[in-house]
């Protein structure tokens, strides 16, 4: 952050105090006659930059002249600010190639010197608050550049209609959304008497407050002072102290469930809470429907408005909690227990935080293992420090103000993404864009994973050594479809002239040796790791808000990425564990077959749904010869399926509701990206008749701007099916893919129909020749 910049201190009585060189951010406040009401509030746009170590990002705000003079602007800042980039309009694209071409044109120039392409990567709207509230009962100064731009978000992502903030950007307003979005927006300094506030007070009164919210909600309002303890479903730590043989031991649970329950469990058995203070006081009083003191917080463990219910709590859970609740937590649980309950939680803890460079999994666990940090060891420990300084790297700015990724950024996943679209669209091979992916070469290079963690099999962590990450090698896990996509892009580039070799094959073997840990029985691949339990342990999911969150499971976009990685690997590499990458394809792609419902579609659990899942099932069919021409009843299938959504114009459009209920539900407008997904499926396929994807490929073109760029449409991503999440570079990576393939792919039929043709004029002309 700049050395001068003011800051926001929370104090104890709720107040804030601005620190700083004049007590404001150096004329960094954009109101109509000075600082005025909340809504006028905005920083300098063209005083942000984004910083990008080695793929770490971080936003800075500058505040002096002389920095703003010493660091300009990049051309990438100013595109995800929202400001005027100052590219030029392109030659209008006659062809589809063209068209590619004139998308990387522009897209090339969002290229950050690392090598990798930045984005935001929001739509969650449960973050945030996680942040500030440690932030507030931390005592941890708030950046005042921060704080405005947070509120900025906030109040820009408020629903339009009736005040509320929902699961997601573009979900329903819920009280998990409103009651933990409007405790964000008051402890950054928002009066209640803010007409915004007030219709989001009567939306979460309508729902009916606080209690009403799932578990998460009810869990950080307790930290915050602002509800009792007891309206927590229990969260003990001594199942961590169960034998790992145990079928219901957190070591089996999906990677994200389990580190978010560690922290979790730690501070609730710890009961600890920020001291009752004036503004806590009042957030009583706002976010409850009736008065605090008359509420027996016990009786409410179990509410839920119907808007925060996606996954209601099974019987089996809820005998559990009752358990728990009235025996084991006030009668039966022994305090030599709780000690040794504690003390390993914080080892793993610990264990998380060094194997993660403090980075931590994602924006859920990262300040919760924070505020560990501070509870445990105090505000001037090394650890709580180095939380600080690294939750930084989950923070984005964009034109509507700051928000929080999903993770610390998706630079290895779109970096991949995007290298293999431009090499399958062909370029490559140019020398035009050959620096450009060199730079791509050099940043998988450094941010393969070098060394396995530290107690590797006591904190349950998977093997990871030649293994890629999500985001960066500092965050450190591994992923199986990102170690496979970037294998394959470091295939392709260096075994295509003029590209150097900066993976030794030892290095290809050892991201192999990963992959081939990630198969589960079934034949499929999970992200993180192999499925480790029963989805019986469904049943014990009490996030609420979220479906198959407890364990990992089979995906068809996981599966295509690592056996089309293991296929291309053996085109260049045959005589390495070829046995074991023969057995494993052929399991993946009987899992392939079998994953496909009868209508036709997969299943998509990373990208909105349907349309999403069916461009990697092609391509993994595809890749064994499974295609439309050599009459393959799975891909026939699939094709009828995806040409029975196309929409008249020519696109494809899906909502995240098909996410949410598994059925497919049509969005109102085609998606450029959808359109993409669902042009490269049919490419991939194979399928013979040229009208309906060209007629995609027609409504791509036509959405294309004259410097390029696509516009953002809906929102492209999804996890445990009720949450929706953004990539805004999707409307670069698969239009400049779909639009390339399609090029090739004309140009390959005309090239051999020329060739052809020359070849029986040529015999013609040496027959009538010999007769002559």
């Amino acid at each position: 952050m700049s050395t001068t910049q003011s800051a926001i201190r929370v104090q104890a009585n709720g107040t804030h105090k601005r620190g700083g060189a004049n007590g404001r951010a150096n004329g960094s406040i954009i109101a109509n006659g000075g600082v005025t009401a909340l809504k006028d509030q905005k920083t300098d746009y063209t005083r942000w930059r984004l910083k990008n170590e080695r793929g770490c990002q971080t936003w800075h705000y500058l505040e002096t002249e002389e920095e703003v003079r010493e660091w300009p602007q990049s051309t990438a800042d100013k595109y995800w600010l929202g400001l005027d980039t100052e590219q030029p309009d392109l030659p209008p694209a006659r062809t589809p190639f063209e068209a590619a071409e004139n998308g990387l044109t522009f897209f090339s120039q969002l290229q950050l010197p690392a090598g990798n392409w930045a984005c935001e990567y929001g739509g969650p709207m449960f973050l945030l608050p996680g942040l500030v509230i440690t932030w507030y009962v931390t005592e941890t100064p708030i950046l005042e550049s921060y704080a405005i731009e947070i509120k900025a978000y906030l109040f820009a992502r408020q629903h339009p209609e009736d005040g509320g903030w929902g699961l997601h950007i573009e979900g329903v307003s819920s009280v998990f959304g409103t009651a933990l979005n409007y405790t964000c927006l008051r402890l950054l300094g928002v009066e209640p008497d803010d007409p915004r506030m007030v219709k989001a007070r009567e939306m979460l009164w309508k729902l009916g407050g606080a209690l009403n919210g799932p578990h998460w909600a009810k869990w950080w309002l307790s930290v915050l002072g602002v509800l009792e303890w007891d309206v927590v479903n229990p969260v003990p730590p001594e199942l961590w102290l169960l034998p790992d043989w145990v079928p219901i031991h957190p070591w089996r649970w999906w990677i994200h469930m389990r580190q978010v329950f560690l922290p979790m469990s730690y501070i609730y058995s710890k009961k600890w809470s920020y001291p009752l203070n004036d503004l806590t006081r009042q957030l009583r009083a706002e976010l409850l429907t009736q008065p605090f003191d008359s509420i027996t917080f016990a009786h409410h463990r179990n509410d839920i408005a119907p808007a925060d219910n996606y996954h209601p709590k099974s019987w089996i859970l809820l005998v559990l909690f009752w358990f728990l609740a009235h025996l084991w937590m006030p009668l039966l649980r022994p305090q030599w227990l709780v000690k040794r309950a504690e003390a390993h939680a914080w080892w793993l803890i610990v264990a998380e935080d060094e194997n993660t460079n403090y980075a931590n999994l994602g924006p859920v666990n990262g300040p919760m293992n924070t505020l560990c940090s501070y509870i445990h060891s105090g505000p001037d420990s090394f650890a709580f420090r180095e939380h600080l300084k690294t939750l930084h790297e989950f923070m984005w700015m964009k034109s509507e103000g700051m928000l929080m990724n999903g993770t610390n950024g998706v630079q290895v996943w779109d970096t991949a993404f995007a290298t293999l679209a431009i090499c399958e669209a062909g370029f490559a091979t140019s020398p035009k864009w050959q620096p450009m992916l060199t730079r791509v070469l050099d940043f998988f290079d450094d941010q393969q994973l070098a060394a396995e963690c530290r107690d590797q099999r006591a904190c349950y962590r998977q093997q990871r050594r030649g293994g890629w990450p999500f985001s960066t090698a500092k965050q450190g896990y591994v992923v199986s479809d990102c170690t496979a996509e970037a294998l394959k892009c470091v295939l392709l580039l260096q075994n295509t002239p003029g590209y150097p070799t900066r993976l030794p094959p030892a290095r290809l073997y050892a991201a192999i040796d990963v992959l081939l840990t990630m198969q589960n029985r079934t034949g499929g691949c999970a992200s993180y790791e192999p499925t480790r339990g029963s989805p019986l342990l469904e049943h014990l999911n009490a996030a609420e808000v979220f479906g198959r969150i407890m364990i990992e499971y089979d995906y068809p976009e996981c599966t295509t990425a690592v056996v089309t990685a293991l296929q291309l690997f053996s085109q260049h590499h045959p005589a390495y564990r070829a046995a074991e990458i023969a057995a494993f394809t052929a399991r993946a792609i009987a899992y392939i077959r079998a994953a496909q419902r009868p209508d036709g579609s997969w299943y998509g659990s990373w990208g909105i749904c349907f349309t999403y899942a069916a461009m990697f099932a092609l391509e993994a069919l595809a890749s064994v010869g499974d295609t439309y021409a050599s009459g393959s009843p799975h891909v026939h299938r699939a094709c009828t399926f995806l040409l029975s959504h196309q929409n008249p114009d020519g696109g494809w459009g899906e909502t995240y509701r098909s996410c949410e209920t598994g059925t497919y539900s049509p969005h109102s407008t085609s998606q450029v990206v959808q359109t993409a997904w669902a042009v490269i499926a049919l490419l991939e396929a194979g399928y013979p008749d040229r009208g309906p994807v060209e007629r995609g490929v027609r409504l791509i073109m036509a959405r294309q701007k004259r410097n390029g760029e696509w516009p953002q449409e809906a929102i492209e991503g999804v996890f445990n099916k009720s949450c929706m999440i953004s990539y805004p570079n999707y409307k670069f990576i698969f239009p400049i893919r779909a639009l390339g393939l399609w090029a090739g792919r004309v140009l390959c039929k005309f090239v051999r129909y020329i060739h052809y043709a020359l070849l029986y004029y040529t015999i013609l002309y040496y027959t009538i020749h010999t007769i002559c």
